[in-house]
């Protein structure tokens, strides 16, 4: 665990261009300690969060409303209508549109899909998608390559994608989204790596990238985060969070 300054806070600069604190977390269903959960997300102060595993059953808006107004943010999009991966935001971002994607269904597997956005923080313009990929390794391959496709018809120039991907940055599906995006953790290391820690040793299967021209201020498991105990963590859900702070430019 590397203990490291604070990441900068959410700001709208002269320019038009902003920094935006960006969150993924899978939070298995809400299964756990939801006030643990809520303690976590607000803490890390983010404006956008990528979730996975959000509820998908009953009351399942009523469940991620909830969670979203305990964290001191509303609901932007996905949950039960893109199979798990869900999108919170504070009040600090304009909504341009919102799109929830269900992905084709193997025969065996489990439904998959991504919670997309475009929003607006002063003058910048984010693509934003969050997805849990595929434990099987073919159909998380392919899926991987229907994100890419996704962000390139996002139609904004800048996009964040991330969540939960069930591999590492060695596996074939990680090394085809890095090939493309660039992987937030990689391009600016802080706080912790590993974010599945049931494994010997610990894993990284969650991650957050970016495309060209956002730039990456700092990415990682916020262990140091002022508000966040490791007592929270280990009751919220079975994975870590990645909170990273991203510089996106004024859109042209």
């Amino acid at each position: 665990m590397a203990t490291t300054e604070l990441l900068p806070g959410s700001r709208t600069d002269a320019d038009g261009s902003a920094v935006v604190r960006v969150l993924s977390y899978n939070i298995r269903s809400m299964k756990d300690d939801t006030a643990a959960l809520a303690r976590v997300i607000g803490a890390c102060a983010p404006d956008l969060v990528l979730l996975q595993e959000a509820p998908r059953f009953f009351r399942w808006r009523k469940k991620l409303a909830r969670l979203a107004s305990d964290s001191g943010l509303v609901m932007l999009s996905g949950g039960a209508t893109a199979a798990g991966p869900a999108l919170l935001c504070s009040l600090r971002a304009t909504v341009e549109r919102t799109e929830d994607v269900l992905l084709p269904l193997s025969p065996g597997q489990h439904r998959r899909g991504f919670a997309t956005a475009v929003v607006r923080f002063g003058g910048a313009r984010l693509g934003v998608l969050s997805c849990h990929l595929s434990l099987e390794k073919r159909e998380r391959y392919d899926q991987g390559g229907m994100l890419l496709e996704r962000v390139a018809g996002a139609g904004v120039e800048h996009v964040v994608a991330g969540g939960d991907l069930n591999d590492e940055p060695a596996g074939r599906t990680f090394r085809r989204l890095a090939g493309t995006l660039t992987d937030c953790r990689t391009a600016a290391p802080w706080g912790g790596e590993h974010t599945w820690t049931h494994t010997d040793p610990p894993r990284r299967i969650d991650a957050l990238f970016v495309t060209k021209g956002v730039e990456v201020l700092g990415c990682g498991v916020p262990h140091d985060q002022p508000g966040v105990t490791q007592a929270d963590l280990r009751a919220a859900t079975d994975h870590l969070p990645v909170l990273a702070a991203l510089k996106v430019p004024a859109a042209v």
